[in-house]
Order: structure tokens, then C-alpha cells, then sequence
């Protein structure tokens, strides 16, 4: 998938705040004061207010036109319903809503007050995503979740009853003590409770979650012993991968699944280089140059800070960071690899040119001797084996650009 100039955007705004700090958890949020949500919520409107000047100091195009908007965190809802009003007036103050555009909350089970979902509902939320992460009370537990399973149940039903029918399920495969038994009780509820959308991730292990820094460094306070190897771990997302395709809902990108018509629109904007501004803690924004900047074909990606108290005191961006055309190409394969759909190689050569495409044409035949992609002479895509070792694959179309020119992928 190849980037085409659009003239609309995504919101994406990061809520910190968390009841309780999950194991795995590699994200910047954590189990901060109630009494600075004020103080935060008027640090985002005071990011989406500046959002325009900023756009034209940076050269850079900021379309007034919003189409999808993300909550993410952290806990969104655990927001007072007045400062979640508060945010949501900011953002339809400063840009203009699609009358049907998709707004997503994230949410965590059992920690949706009907007050908060009242909020929602007139704000104009239209889809939720509950991070149930397991179905199974004590693997939940143990990962450092607050909800039981019938939280879950019912936090549904409540959302469907208030008009919120589009909603999405984050499991996790890897979590200290799960087995294939109690993996396949997760599927079985997932699909039993009848949702569009779900969400599967692999535990990633790394030094920024306190059970990466455990499983690395060989301790026990967080159960590191009890998670999977990566074999079974990756066995287990192979199974999930059958058993949601035998329930109508299709894989679409490498960790999500829907029924049909049911995509997140607004993360298919980062596999798609569309254009997205974050506001919040370590939020990533995505522009594109502005017209007036004469043939200037650079991509500008940013960061805030990911330390809050930096983040209050008025902190704006880190990491102003502009892609060569080269870099951009990068993403073009690395990006759109994580979509069922591939990429497709005509659009990748009118975007940067022939002599430029086939540098990664080159990685594409060795990696499909390798058994990872698939290339039918138009779309390029991974295979399964491709997909567990994704990584390794995208690792391989990072050369392409001069050496500096690097890029990360997007936001989250």
C-alpha cells in the first residue's frame, strides 16, 4: 500500500492514566494521580489548539477535515465525564467531524461508570476497544488485570445497549501461566461473544515492561518462569489464526481480525501513511509536507515526551524528524507488508520510481526463497511463516535508504 495525498486526518490522543500498571505493559502510562487529570486534559487542549501553528512553522499540511479519532492509553475512560467532554468539545472546536467518522475509546473492563459511558455516547464514541488481554480470571490476574470474565460479559452488553455496537477485544498470547487449553477458552469466549473486531498480539519481550526486564534478567515477582517459550507462543497465535477465520472473522493485518466492514479505519491510517496527528504522552503525529513547499515530497513525523511531569510542564514535541523520499519508500514496504493485502508493486514504482523499487524487489526474491513472502507478480505479501517472523522480515527493507535516513515505524 502506497501513500496517496489525503485530505483528511486522524486524531490520535493519549490518555496516561491506569488503575493499575499490567506487567507486560510497554506503553508511557501508569498509575498516576486522579488530581492531574485536569492538569492533562488542559495540557491536550492546549496541543490541539497550537496543533495549526505549529503544522505551518514545520511547512507541513494539517487537514482541518478529521475522519477518525483514537483514545488510547492507558485507561481513556477512567477520565471524569466532565473532562472527557472538555477534550472531545476541543477537538470538534478546532477541526471539522465527518459526520461519519469513527471514534474509538479504549477502554478497560469494569471500569466504565454509566456516567463515563453516558459521555461517550453524546460525544459521538461510536466504537470501543476492551483490553481483555485473557478470558481466564488468574492468567488476567497475574498479568496485573482487574477484571473478571463476566466484567467483560457485561460491559458489553452495556455498550450494546447504549448504541456502541462496533466494539473491538485485545487477547494476548504469552501470558505467565497460559496453556494451549486455557488459550483456546479465550478464542472460544472471543468468538462466542460476537464482536467485529479482535485484536491478537505475541508478548513482546523487552526492557521497557517490568515482566520483559523479569523474563531477561531471570527473576520471579511477576511469574517470568510461567510464560510460554516463543515456540508455543507463536503455535498459539497460529491457532487463532483458524479458529477466528472458522468464525467469519478474517485476519487483515498482522495482530487484527474483523468481520467484514469492520477494519479499524483509523489504525489502517498508520499501515497506510495516511496522514494523523497525536497529542499526549509519547503520541506520534504523521504530516506531509505542505503544497507551498515547492517540490518538497518529505514526510515530518514527531514524538512528545514520554515523561509526564515533562509533558505538563508544557513540553511539546521530540524526535521533529523529516523522511527522505528513501526512508519513505522503506515504510512503504515495511508498513504496508503488515496488511493481508501486501503491497502492490505498480503503486510502490509510480510512487518512487522504478530504479528505486527494484532495490527492494531484490530483498522480496530472496526472501520469498526464503519461504517468508509471497510475490504473484503484483502484491508482495508475507507468508504465514513470514508473519511469525515478521520482524526479521521488515528488518531486511531498512537498508534501502543512505545510512542516517533511517525511519521508525508509525504510531501506535
Amino acid at each position: 500500500m502506497t501513500a496517496e495525498r489525503d485530505n483528511a486526518l486522524g486524531l490520535y490522543v493519549s490518555i496516561p492514566f491506569c488503575r493499575s500498571k499490567c506487567t507486560y505493559c510497554n506503553f508511557a502510562s501508569g498509575v498516576y494521580p486522579a488530581s492531574e487529570q485536569g492538569h492533562y486534559v488542559e495540557r491536550l487542549v492546549e496541543d490541539l489548539t497550537r496543533a495549526g501553528a505549529w503544522a505551518a512553522e514545520m511547512v507541513a499540511e494539517l487537514p482541518r477535515r478529521v475522519d477518525t479519532v483514537y483514545l488510547g492509553g492507558g485507561t481513556p475512560s477512567l477520565l471524569a465525564p466532565d473532562l472527557l467532554a472538555r477534550l472531545f468539545r476541543a477537538m470538534r472546536l478546532e477541526f471539522d467531524f465527518d459526520p461519519e467518522a469513527e471514534i474509538t475509546v479504549e477502554c478497560a473492563p469494569g471500569q466504565i461508570s454509566d456516567d463515563v459511558l453516558a459521555t461517550l455516547v453524546e460525544a459521538g464514541v461510536n466504537r470501543v476497544s476492551l483490553g481483555v488481554q485473557s478470558f481466564i480470571d488468574s492468567e488476567a490476574h497475574a498479568s496485573g488485570r482487574l477484571h473478571e470474565r463476566a466484567m467483560v460479559a457485561e460491559d458489553l452488553r452495556r455498550l450494546r445497549a447504549a448504541g456502541i455496537a462496533n466494539l473491538n477485544v485485545d487477547l494476548i498470547a504469552g501470558l505467565a501461566g497460559q496453556t494451549f487449553v486455557s488459550w483456546e477458552e479465550s478464542l472460544d469466549v472471543l468468538v462466542e461473544a460476537g464482536v467485529p473486531h479482535a485484536s491478537v498480539y505475541m508478548l513482546e519481550v523487552d526492557e521497557d515492561s517490568r515482566l520483559g526486564r523479569e523474563m531477561l534478567a531471570g527473576g520471579v515477582r511477576y511469574k517470568a518462569g510461567l510464560v510460554p517459550s516463543d515456540d508455543a507462543i507463536a503455535r498459539m497465535y497460529g491457532s487463532a489464526l483458524g479458529r477466528l477465520a472458522g468464525a467469519g472473522i478474517a485476519q487483515y493485518e498482522i495482530s487484527n481480525f474483523c468481520r467484514t466492514g469492520f477494519g479499524s479505519r483509523h489504525n489502517l491510517r498508520y499501515w497506510q501513511r495516511r496522514p494523523y496527528l497525536g497529542v499526549g504522552l509519547d503520541a506520534s503525529s504523521m504530516l506531509r509536507a505542505a503544497p507551498e513547499a515547492k517540490g518538497n515530497r518529505d514526510v515530518l513525523r514527531a514524538t512528545s515526551t514520554d515523561e509526564l511531569g515533562a509533558y505538563l510542564e508544557g513540553w511539546q514535541r521530540l524526535d521533529e524528524t523529516r523522511l527522505s523520499v528513501a526512508s519513505q519508500h522503506e515504510e512503504a514496504w515495511f508498513l504496508g507488508l503488515r496488511l493481508n493485502e501486501g503491497v502492490e508493486v505498480a503503486a510502490v514504482e509510480r510512487e518512487f520510481g522504478a530504479a528505486m523499487a527494484g532495490a527492494a524487489l531484490r530483498v522480496v526474491g530472496r526472501l520469498t526463497e526464503d519461504g517468508l513472502l509471497a510475490f504473484d507478480g503484483e502484491r508482495v505479501r508475507l507468508t504465514e511463516r513470514g508473519r511469525m517472523l515478521s520482524n526479521d522480515v521488515f528488518q531486511e527493507f531498512l537498508g534501502l535508504a543512505p545510512e542516517g535516513e533511517l525511519a521508525r515505524p508509525g504510531a501506535r
